[in-house]
C-alpha cells in the first residue's frame, strides 16, 4: 500500500460527470492512496495509524512536530481527505506508457481503501473521499509544501 500525503491548507474533490462536491476540507492532509496485490486489512489499518501520527504540522517553534492525532488531542480540527488513487503503482521502467499490473483490481481495492477511512475516522480524524471509480478533479493548496510518498 501507498499513500501520497500532502499537507494542505484547503482541499476539495469534485465529480467530473456532473460537478457534484464529493468531498472537501480545511486544514489538514490530502492523502492519495494506491493498493496493491498482496495488501490486506492489517495494511490498511497500519497505514492509517501511519496517516494519524505523521507529525507534518508546525508546533510553536515552527518544527513539523505535531500529527492529526495531537491536533485532535489540542480540540483543533484533525481533517484528511482521502482518494484512491490506482496511479500510484504505475510503472514506468520500459517505455513510455505506464503498466498498471502493480495495482489491485477495483474489487480488492475499494475495501481496502474504505478501511482506511473507517480506522481514521475511529481514532477521531475528521474524514472526507472521493468516490471509487469516478473520474475525478482534485483541488488543493499544498502547505508548505510538504508532501511525502508512505509505503508498507
Amino acid at each position: 500500500m501507498k499513500a501520497l500525503v500532502q499537507r494542505v491548507t484547503r482541499a476539495r474533490v469534485t465529480l467530473v460527470d456532473d460537478g457534484a462536491l464529493a468531498g472537501e476540507i480545511g486544514p489538514g492532509l490530502c492523502v492519495l492512496v494506491g493498493v496493491t496485490h498482496d495488501d490486506t486489512p492489517q495494511h490498511a489499518e497500519r497505514m492509517a495509524d501511519k496517516i494519524w501520527f505523521l507529525r507534518v504540522f508546525d508546533d510553536t517553534d515552527g518544527v513539523m512536530n505535531r500529527s492529526l492525532a495531537d491536533a485532535a488531542r489540542e480540540d483543533m480540527p484533525a481533517e484528511a481527505l482521502i482518494v484512491s488513487q490506482f496511479t500510484l503503482y504505475g510503472n514506468t521502467d520500459k517505455g513510455r506508457r505506464p503498466s498498471w499490473i502493480d495495482a489491485a483490481r477495483p474489487e480488492q481495492a475499494e475495501p481496502l481503501v474504505d478501511a482506511v477511512v473507517a480506522r481514521l475516522r475511529t481514532l477521531g480524524c475528521t474524514v472526507a473521499t472521493g468516490r471509487f471509480r469516478a473520474e475525478m478533479h482534485v483541488e488543493l493548496v499544498n502547505d508548505g509544501p510538504v508532501t511525502l510518498m508512505l509505503e508498507l
